[in-house]
């Protein structure tokens, strides 16, 4: 006689969630399916499927994280599979998470850095979510400082035969010094000043060649950094305030990463990277780098078109950051906002956001004492983001002016910055009926682009040739064409 088949239990965690959610069988089903279609997946689930789910079938792939991000944006509380009674599945919102506490922090952190710098390429094809961006802004906001981020040395364990030994209580020669080697070989080491003196200056060479070269050339190298030498700092030792400065400096890298992940078009992994960053500044008791954080996650929602979240985010930065921040990083703050509303057309709330940014840089004085990382933002990049929001608002004399502002004092090490503005300056051209002058500007953006590793870039020039289009017979258009191609 055959053995019957094991009988599925049936699962009521999630027949309690689908009754709190308020979801009938069919209404669970279609928000899968739709938020399927924002990860690029066509899925075909219908009522049946979910009765088939609470009888205790395992959906496959990454259905069950589908799932709980559809009960997390309902319910506004983060859920994973494990809590809707599913297995675990292919991580599509892992990284996103905020974590808990400072030790929490480093795992997903250093798991993210470990995925990324191996092959796995499926990683960097994760898509962009908006929804991602909800529950870390949220939870930065209300969220307070970590109470305590020190962390104790081990103590180095003596063998019993030479406990008796010479030296003092009973330690034998030179185990002061065997100590401090010891110290220094991961896990467990002691944090120093000059460990994350190392860190800034890392931070510093890495984003100059970013900036110069774009994110694809040295970006690998720096996650394999933060793998091999910013996570054996975090699980050593060290006291409050250094524990502190070493999450800062450890943001601000990680931050960094996922700017450069950005820059490369792998904008789900930049996003995981962003988030960590802003967990890791709460840990280093950092408010306003948070915030410079979320103007990070803000341009890119910018770049990918979703105004309306770039605008809250932005708007989070400066409710969180404070209003006794400095001038410059107040500037900074209402600029990313006026970039919100360029991207969404609103010209009033646009132009209002750009005054309170040129009001905030012009009270701004040069011995002011300002973080490191805002120091870029000056007339030049004030005149730059006065460019895009006028491009995007189609007032292409006006973005024209700014643009050309901000070429002639923006300094040639930010090539990568000056190729962005001189493509918004080859389309204000275009918008003002000077073919000729904007195919010239836009020949020379592409030829530089072609020496960069940065997909934005490139983007930034197909952007341009994509105005081209009802002028595509045109001479100049067909001299463009010609030498864009002698690039390769």
């Amino acid at each position: 006689m055959s053995e019957r088949p094991a009988q599925r239990t049936p699962n009521r965690q999630l027949a309690a969630l689908i009754a709190e959610a308020g979801f009938s069988n069919a209404g669970l089903a279609r928000r899968v399916d739709q938020l399927g279609l924002e990860h690029g997946l066509d899925l075909r689930y219908d009522k049946t499927s979910v009765t088939r789910w609470l009888r205790g079938q395992q959906p496959r792939g990454t259905t069950p994280a589908l799932i709980a991000e559809v009960f997390t944006r309902r319910l506004g509380r983060r859920l994973t599979a494990q809590d809707l009674g599913l297995d675990a599945c292919a991580p599509v919102y892992a990284g996103l998470e905020f974590a808990a506490s400072p030790d929490e922090a480093v795992d997903i952190v250093s798991g993210l850095w470990r995925k990324d710098s191996g092959s796995h390429a499926e990683l960097r094809k994760i898509a962009f979510t908006s929804a991602g961006l909800v529950v870390p802004s949220r939870d930065w906001l209300i969220g307070r400082a970590d109470e305590k981020v020190a962390r104790a040395e081990p103590p180095l364990r003596v063998p019993a035969q030479i406990r008796s030994a010479g030296g003092p209580a009973g330690r034998p020669p030179g185990f002061a010094a065997r100590r401090r080697h010891a110290a220094e070989r991961g896990p467990g080491q002691r944090v120093t000043g000059g460990d994350i003196a190392a860190l800034r200056s890392v931070g510093e060479l890495f984003g100059t060649l970013d900036d110069a070269y774009g994110g694809g050339h040295a970006r690998q190298a720096l996650v394999r950094y933060l793998e091999h030498e910013c996570e054996p700092m975090l699980r050593g030792s060290y006291g409050e305030q250094t524990g502190r400065r070493l999450f800062a400096a450890v943001a601000d890298l990680t931050r960094l990463a996922g700017w450069t992940s950005y820059d490369i078009g792998a904008h789900g992994l930049a996003q995981r990277y962003f988030v960590q960053a802003l967990r890791l500044s709460q840990a280093a008791a950092d408010r306003t780098y948070g915030a410079y954080v979320l103007v990070t996650m803000s341009r890119q929602a910018v770049y990918l078109g979703h105004g309306r979240e770039a605008v809250q985010l932005a708007r989070v930065a400066q409710q969180g950051a404070g209003g006794s921040t400095p001038p410059l990083v107040q500037a900074l703050l209402h600029a990313v906002e006026a970039r919100g509303h360029g991207v969404l057309g609103e010209v009033r709330a646009c132009t209002a956001a750009l005054v309170r940014a040129e009001r905030a840089l012009e009270s701004a004085r040069p011995g002011d004492e300002v973080p490191h990382w805002v120091r870029f933002f000056d007339e030049a990049q004030l005149a730059d983001e006065f460019a895009h929001c006028h491009r995007d608002l189609q007032q292409f004399r006006a973005a024209a002016q700014h643009a050309e502002r901000s070429l002639q004092l923006r300094a040639p090490g930010h090539a990568r910055s000056r190729l962005f503005c001189r493509v918004v300056l080859a389309t204000a051209r275009l918008g003002l009926g000077e073919l000729d002058q904007a195919c010239l500007l836009a020949a020379e953006a592409a030829g530089q682009a072609a020496e960069m590793r940065s997909v934005r870039a490139v983007e930034y020039v197909r952007d341009f040739e994509r105005r081209l289009d009802p002028y595509r017979d045109a001479a100049p258009v067909r001299v463009y064409r010609d030498r864009v191609a002698a690039y390769g």
